[in-house]
């Protein structure tokens, strides 16, 4: 199982017992990302984010050099284009990130054929602290440590090398009876101040090593300084290649081609050129070639060597079919990291691109293209719908995606190619974080966090066809890196299929389970029964037990807390711990030989432990804390160890290169004996430990079990391994399985099916929520269906006959049904939509006869559809309503025993683009006021009104878009009013002023005015106080007193107001008195064309009296007179006037009216409104409607040449209402 898995923020990254690192990065939202990748490494969790990371080739982006989480690649390793079996893995999980980034884009190393292959990190000169990095993994073919260098002769190292003092060894130092194995040391002479190495070995029958060391500067972020060594003679001597590439040549990345390693190409830093050095000799010679945009990252073809896919910095993809010389570009916009080439076997065209793209809106779409044709005709769409930023995951026969919804995530899954169909949880599960842990072993393994769970998460696993999810583990623990990034503590072991360690939480402790059938049966480790000294270790289960560390080095040249090979079956060493619960004091280093059935304690101490000679021999070396000059090796499975020296001078070991080689005994230290010295690499052939080749008599069977069970996944396996305590030489993976015989069908081969639980009698029973009389829509009368018994086959489980055939579900017939479970939703899962978008409906029908069961869809605007049978509408029935509104979509499903429906309100909703408030002025305290907002365009029954009146702090909510007001207290009062329609919200405020009684004048001008008016807020603004500093000039009027509104529209016209004074002690006649006092002098200077002021040079602008106003002298007492009566036949005549007006389409310059209430803000007014009881009320309906008010407005912009107001920079189609 080649996976490990890394959760995100934005993310979903797993992969079994494979250590994944990926940096929140982006996104975001919090969206699952779907992440899987294929490195032994902790599966890495990207909180809110489904992240599926999984790759089908052996390349690797290379990533910034930052201070973020330290990772390993995401793609699935290849050996010649297949994937390669037998992963060790450990699951890791990142923290939030939305969208978060998968592994590609968190790694500076790379598989094969990806970037560097071995990265050292060394601490900064300038002090003690760390400095840590990302690195990536080797291509490690799914197993730890030693495992990935054997195999791909390639390790990528990311890791630090720590400050430590100076240090003085003297020879007396050196034991004179121990052993000693040849070596050679070199130093890269010149780069003490480099404080990052990349190594890269040539690979299988090749003497080549290439490494490159940076100054990478923490301080500006980029690599200022670079140096390419090169040996041809397994690294005794190596070569400056600066004069090969350029002595001022400053380069990033390396990267090797997974198909032919002899190839590389490497890649110069951005802040001083763009371009790629290209070498076909392994490294001997380069080519360079400029590029017109920054790479990023490089994914190589699996099986074409001159195929590669460049990931820039302006989120372009590009493809190159030469080997990087020409570079075309494929797409836009594409999200970092979700760029995957084909899957040999599954896509037709062997240079199809799968990849997520972002539209000119702001979604996402999966996309398919050939890599050299991927115009918009060319361009394929397999999903129809947007997916989830992050979430696009291509691997194996799998493709995932995360569909946007507003309620609990989505998830879809296709199986090798075929339609997308939503993966099915446990009902309630409810996920906040989604996995993919595995794919590669015909199903797929899932990590979720469920609503529940914090720092833990549920291990499930599919059927075949990755849709339906069975619960294997609940509450499997999480631990904290380095970095900040989550990794799940869930570990394969290589080489053994089905057999998983994972610790699980439980009672508040930490315990180590291990299954050996995929999780369908877990139990305890058993405890050693001795310590080193040889002393009796009691330990009962299940109140003790040994404990496992699962995490994998976060540098991939240390072998981490376990390690396994998938050519030593059966051989576990890792780190632990005896006891009730997990703990990380007093812990030791410990041994399985049996496939984790017993265990022997090997070193008191942490060390790291690597397979050399193919499994047949292990080497330990402490921990990189302190210095060392020796090592040590075992030939009988951990049980006696050698020591033997291999330095003079203790070194700082930063990292060991294991079989590089394959036919050779090379192993290559890494590390400095100081903090001020150059790099240091120790060359060591370990061909001496070996006194001969092994030959038939060497061997020895081991029968797998599980506890003295022979049975495991169902068949009975003798393996052929190397005799423990022989010092013969392997030479290749000689491990086999030397027979595998069926066994006989038991309950433990069969797991629970979907819907059902294990009970505590061991049975499968339905879950609560499940009905399993439930029969499939798609059966239709005359078919068959597969009845479930409640079980099914653990998947790889190769058990025959036995229990099989009480356990398998059974074929029956498809019963005749009436339809039950009718439902009708739009495909994005939204109750709204965009007038003339088209919406896509989706029926589901849980139980009738798909085939025989009619469908009707109405969609509420007059419109309905009729399908004869259910096949019809899978696609989903697309609709473009016309108008905007809220319908009533009615679905009906009938058949010949019966019919169900159901209904979905679907509000359509047409862009708002204008919102104006209709207010008077001025007011009369404790007198109704109608409050008016017209709304362009108009879609009654789709628009809500948020109103704050009279200061309010809290609005008062309504459907119409008026409302009635009575306001208590004089002063000046702010009414707002916002105007919410789908996912637009727009605002307007007035001003209105509230007095116990007012005066107001309406005014004209000279006709000049109208030629300067632009009628638009602003200029109706300065005018207006244009003609209040005017008027001033003839009258003696307190400023703060005189208010002037100017009204929208041509003929230019005005209202001038005269407020009381605020403190009204004097008595309320003599006020009066004074605002009539005022209105006369006013009047008179008005009738005499005193009042006149300068718009610009030599135009001068008369303001004139009207003679018709709407409030003479308003107050609130009542009053019979003279003067009302002849208010109530001016109020006649208006209202008969308007009418004459409006028939004729003629504009009223007053009915809107601007007031200046402060200089800084303008406001659109109506009429001032407010009479006292013997005063005729004035009120709206008087006038017009707001709508005909907006529509006289209207037509005097056309007639100016404005154009209507629902003419918009976007297209409004059909802007009108149900």
């Amino acid at each position: 199982m080649g996976t490990r898995a890394g959760f995100c923020p934005g993310g979903l990254h797993l992969t079994l017992a494979l250590w994944l690192m990926t940096a929140a990065l982006t996104l975001q939202n919090a969206q699952a990302e779907i992440t899987c990748a294929s490195c032994p490494s902790p599966v890495q969790l990207h909180l809110d984010k489904l992240e599926l990371e999984m790759r089908t080739d052996l390349t690797e982006e290379p990533s910034t050099l930052e201070f973020k989480e330290l990772g390993v690649t995401d793609q699935n390793p290849l050996e010649n284009g297949r994937p390669v079996e037998d992963f060790a893995q450990h699951v890791s999980l990142d923290g939030v990130g939305t969208r978060g980034d998968s592994d590609r884009g968190d790694v500076e190393g790379k598989e094969p054929g990806m970037a560097e292959d071995a990265a050292l990190w060394r601490a900064k000169r300038s002090g003690p602290d760390f400095e840590f990095s990302e690195f990536s993994d080797s291509r490690w073919n799914g197993r730890a440590g030693a495992d990935s260098l054997e195999q791909d002769q390639v390790s990528m190292l990311d890791g630090l090398k720590q400050s430590r003092p100076e240090l003085g060894w003297g020879r007396g130092n050196n034991r004179q009876d121990e052993s000693k194995l040849s070596s050679s040391t070199f130093a890269l002479t010149g780069d003490s101040a480099h404080n990052h190495a990349v190594v890269y070995w040539a690979g299988h029958n090749s003497s080549v090593i290439l490494i490159l060391t940076k100054l990478y500067d923490f301080h500006i972020g980029s690599v200022t300084e670079s140096t390419l060594w090169r040996s041809t003679d397994y690294g005794s001597t190596y070569q400056r290649m600066n004069d090969k590439v350029g002595s001022k040549t400053v380069l990033s990345y390396l990267y090797v081609c997974p198909t032919n390693r002899r190839k590389i190409m490497v890649l110069t830093d951005p802040e001083f050129e763009s371009s790629v050095l290209i070498s076909s000799d392994e490294g001997a010679s380069y080519q360079k070639y400029r590029l017109t945009f920054y790479i990023v990252s490089l994914l190589f073809h699996p099986t074409e060597e001159d195929w590669a896919l460049a990931y820039s910095h302006d989120q372009k993809l590009y493809s190159s079919m030469d080997f990087g010389r020409k570079w075309h570009l494929i797409h836009e916009h594409v999200t970092p990291n979700r760029f995957y080439w084909s899957v040999l076997g599954l896509d037709k065209e062997p240079d199809l691109v799968h990849m997520e793209a972002h539209t000119p809106d702001g979604n996402v779409q999966y996309v398919t293209c050939r890599a050299q044709m991927c115009t918009e005709a060319n361009r394929n769409y397999p999903f129809p719908g947007y997916i989830d930023i992050s979430s696009l995951v291509v691997q194996d026969d799998y493709i995932f995606i995360q569909v946007p919804t507003s309620v609990r995530a989505s998830y879809y899954v296709s199986y090798k190619r075929d339609s997308f169909i939503q993966i099915k949880l446990p009902k309630y599960s409810l996920p906040k974080d989604l996995h993919i842990v595995s794919t590669d072993e015909k199903q797929v393994f899932a990590a979720v966090q469920e609503w529940n769970q914090n720092d833990t998460y549920n291990l499930y696993l599919s059927d075949t066809k990755g849709i339906y999810f069975t619960l294997a583990m609940e509450n499997v623990k999480t631990t904290r890196g380095i970095g900040g990034n989550q990794m799940l503590d869930l570990y394969e072991v290589a080489g053994i299929k089905g057999m998983l360690i994972a610790n699980k939480r439980e009672d508040n402790q930490v315990k180590t389970y291990i299954t050996y059938n995929k999780g369908r049966n877990w139990r305890l480790l058993q405890a050693p029964t001795s310590d080193l000294d040889g002393n009796d270790i009691h330990c009962i289960l299940p109140f003790c037990s040994l404990h496992l560390q699962l995490q994998m080095s976060e540098n991939p040249y240390l072998s981490g807390t376990i390690s396994t090979k998938s050519s030593a079956p059966g051989i576990i060493v890792a780190t632990g711990n005896i006891g009730a619960e997990l703990s990380y004091n007093n812990v030791g280093m410990f041994v399985s030989s049996d496939a984790g059935n017993s265990w022997r304690q090997i070193f008191e101490e942490e060390h790291n432990v690597w397979f050399l000679d193919n499994g047949g021999a292990l080497v330990a070396v402490k921990q990189p804390s302190v210095p060392t000059r020796h090592l040590w090796v075992s030939f009988d499975e951990g049980r006696q160890w050698t020591q033997y020296g291999f330095s003079t001078v203790p070194l700082f070991v930063d990292g060991v290169l294991v079989e590089a080689g394959a036919e050779n005994q090379i192993m290559t230290f890494f590390g400095h004996f100081s903090h001020r010295s150059e790099w240091q690499l120790i060359k060591i052939d370990y061909k001496s430990l070996f006194n001969r080749r092994c030959t038939e008599d060497d061997y020895q069977t081991w029968h797998l079990h599980n506890q003295g069970e022979p049975c495991v996944m169902g068949q009975k396996q003798i393996y052929m391994k190397r005799r423990p305590g022989n010092h013969c030489m392997l030479g290749k993976d000689y491990s086999r399985i030397l027979s595998a015989e069926s066994c006989i069908c038991r309950a433990h081969d069969f797991e629970c099916d979907y819907g059902y639980e294990r009970r505590g009698d061991g049975n499968c029973r339905p879950s609560f929520w499940f009905n399993p009389a439930i029969v499939s829509r798609s059966c239709s009368q005359g078919q068959n269906y597969f009845n479930s018994t409640g079980y099914r086959k653990v998947v790889l489980n190769n058990c025959t006959k036995g229990v099989k055939e009480m356990y398998t579900a059974r074929k029956q017939q498809c019963p005749n049904r009436p339809p039950k479970g009718l439902s009708v939703t739009s495909k994005d899962g939204k109750l709204t939509a965009n007038l003339g978008s088209n919406i896509t409906f989706l029926v589901h029908l849980d139980e009738g006869d798909s085939l025989r069961t009619n469908i009707q869809l109405d969609f509420g605007d007059g419109t309905a559809v009729s399908y004869s049978n259910l096949s019809w509408t899978e696609e989903g029935i697309k609709h473009v309503y016309k108008s905007a509104g809220i319908f009533r979509v009615t679905a009906l499903a009938e058949n010949t025993l019966g019919y169900d429906t159901t209904t979905l309100f679907l509000h359509v909703t047409c862009p708002v683009e204008h919102v104006q408030l209709l207010a008077p002025f001025v007011v009369i305290r404790n007198k109704e006021v109608n409050i008016t907002a017209v709304v362009l365009p108009s879609h009654p029954r789709t628009v809500a009104y948020f109103w704050w009146l009279g200061n309010s702090t809290e609005p008062v909510i309504t459907l119409d878009g008026s409302i009635s007001y009575t306001f208590a207290t004089e002063g000046m009062h702010t009414v707002t009013v916002q105007v919410a329609a789908a996912n637009t919200i727009l605002q307007d405020t007035k001003t209105i002023a509230v007095k116990e009684f007012f005066k107001s004048l309406l005014l004209s001008f000279s006709p000049n005015l109208d030629e300067f008016n632009p009628d638009i807020p602003e200029w109706r603004q300065d005018v207006g106080r244009v003609i209040k500093k005017a008027v001033l000039q003839v009258c003696d009027f307190p400023e703060e007193q005189l208010l002037v509104a100017v009204f929208p529209g041509v003929p230019t016209a005005a209202e001038l107001f005269l407020l009381p004074h605020r403190n009204q002690s004097e008595g309320k006649k003599k006020s009066e008195e004074e605002l009539e006092q005022a209105s006369n002098i006013i009047v008179s200077a008005l009738n005499q064309n005193l009042v006149e002021f300068e718009l610009k040079p030599g135009v001068r602008v008369i303001v004139y009296n009207t003679q018709l106003t709407l409030a003479p002298l308003v107050d609130s007492n009542p009053r019979h007179s003279s003067s009302a009566m002849l208010m109530l036949l001016s109020v006649v005549f208006l209202g008969l006037a308007v009418f004459l007006i409006y028939k004729f389409k003629r504009k009223i310059p007053w009915i809107n009216i601007y007031a200046e209430v402060n200089q800084e803000k303008e406001q659109e007014m109506i009429g001032s409104v407010g009479q006292g009881d013997s005063t005729p009320k004035i009120t709206l309906s008087e006038f017009s409607t707001a709508k005909e008010l907006m529509e006289k407005e209207l037509d005097a912009r056309v007639k100016r040449g404005v154009g209507n107001v629902c003419e918009s920079t976007r297209e409004i189609p059909n802007c009108t209402s149900v």
